[in-house]
């Protein structure tokens, strides 16, 4: 082979390989709903992308890939199920359904996977995200089938090992088959009720790469493009939930900060110190416009949601030209409206430290007082916050205290270095 040739082979691969990228997971969710199993799909897929990496070099990439993708992968499937001698009567189901699709190929599917497109990648996502999973597995799961990340980028994502995500992503396949799920998008009232299951994990994978609960880096970008990337297909899927849309908004607009958070050295850069020349206007224009429709969509049901008065809290400070010009008093508000929807303790955390900035440190200290003693334990923004309040209304050395307790509690190792450096401020005080 001449070294053109090579060039060419290698530039094909990576065509394909971004291709599969892109079908991935409407094609696992097609083959879930066919075969009734998770892990079984995501095998199926696997084995249609080693045939096109071996057929697309000398036929050229199919005018619809995904069909064709499919059309392998249920022939795969088809085989697989005879190799097993239709053991029971669900595989005997399941192979003759593949058989009766089959007859047309590529063209019955192609119109099929146009039909359902949507309730497939729905259902997958719902299921991935099933309330009988743990918030963890939940997580690395979505990544797995949804991102179409391997073992090791989640595993480093979330500063595993690759051992530990695989045995996570694998005992949830287990529990996911155990029980019997069906892979499809629910309705009515039982989607109402798995939606926060669904939000919740994505914003899971969003804070994390928001604000990294450990390791060195302040911020992981990846993981936030990732939940972004879920955020807008479930838009796309359910454009009329005024949830959804919520939690798109709120994520395009605090994604928007990412850039600003750090200094040149990788080290905390404060909200209310930020550069906002360096707020990503795109994002936020993305943001406001979704947290418009999903305003308009609460407001003709009766009332804003968590999601999207967190997005409008989040509008607040991106609409303020200076942090100076930010309106804490609404801001207060709204999380005053947040705790009615979604009482927790974070949740009271951050509605005291509005009330501080709104009106005075020594408000913000009887709030965060009023927090139970044990609903936060050993969670460093409490004396963090409690820190800042001290600081602001002169007490330096018990804001040095708190300041110095937060900082043996945080795992990040940039936020540790900011809460020391805030202790030492303290001192340095007269």
């Amino acid at each position: 082979m001449t070294a053109g040739e090579t060039h060419t082979s290698g530039e094909t691969h990576r065509a394909i390989e971004a291709t599969f990228r892109i079908e991935r997971a409407r094609l696992i969710a097609g083959l879930a709903r066919m075969v009734r199993d998770v892990g079984l799909a995501e095998e199926l897929a696997q084995d249609a992308l080693v045939v096109a990496l071996s057929e697309w070099p000398r036929t050229g990439v199919p005018a619809n890939p995904g069909a064709w993708l499919m059309a392998v992968a249920k022939r795969r499937a088809i085989d697989a199920l005879r190799r097993d001698k239709m053991r029971d009567r669900k595989h005997e189901e399941i192979a003759r359904t593949l058989d009766e699709m089959s007859h047309g190929a590529v063209e019955s599917i192609e119109a099929a996977m146009d039909d359902d497109l949507g309730d497939e990648l729905l259902g997958l996502i719902f299921t991935a995200c099933h309330p009988i999973l743990s918030p963890d597995a939940r997580a690395s799961l979505t990544l797995k089938v949804i991102g179409g990340l391997t073992t090791d980028e989640i595993a480093r994502a979330f500063l595993s090992n690759e051992a530990t995500i695989a045995q996570r992503i694998g005992r949830a396949k287990k529990t996911i088959a155990k029980a019997g799920l069906n892979v499809e998008a629910p309705r009515g009232a039982e989607r109402a009720a798995r939606l926060p299951s669904v939000l919740e994990v994505v914003y899971l994978i969003f804070n994390e790469g928001y604000a990294a609960t450990a390791g060195d880096d302040l911020v992981r970008p990846g993981l936030c493009l990732e939940a972004q990337r879920l955020g807008r297909i479930l838009a796309g899927l359910m454009p009329r939930d005024a949830e959804v849309l919520g939690l798109l908004a709120l994520m395009e607009i605090q994604a928007s900060r990412i850039a600003a958070r750090a200094g040149p050295d990788g080290g905390v850069v404060p909200l209310t110190e930020q550069n906002r020349a360096r707020w990503d206007q795109l994002l936020i224009r993305r943001g406001l416009d979704a947290l418009a429709r999903a305003e308009a969509l609460a407001k003709a049901v009766g009332g804003d949601g968590p999601y999207v008065l967190q997005a409008a809290l989040a509008a607040c400070h991106a609409r303020a030209r200076g942090a100076a010009d930010t309106d804490w008093p609404r801001i207060a508000a709204l999380y005053d409206r947040l705790r009615a929807a979604m009482p927790s303790p974070v949740v009271d955390l951050n509605r005291a430290i509005a009330h501080s900035m709104a009106f005075g440190p020594e408000t913000g200290l009887r709030l965060v007082d009023e927090i139970a003693g044990d609903a936060l334990p050993n969670y460093a923004p409490l004396p963090a916050a409690r820190g800042d309040f001290l600081f602001r209304a002169g007490r330096l050395a018990e804001a040095r205290s708190q300041f110095e307790a937060a900082a043996k509690l945080t795992r990040n190792g940039r936020e540790r270095t900011f809460l020391l450096a805030r202790a030492e401020a303290c001192g340095r005080e007269p």
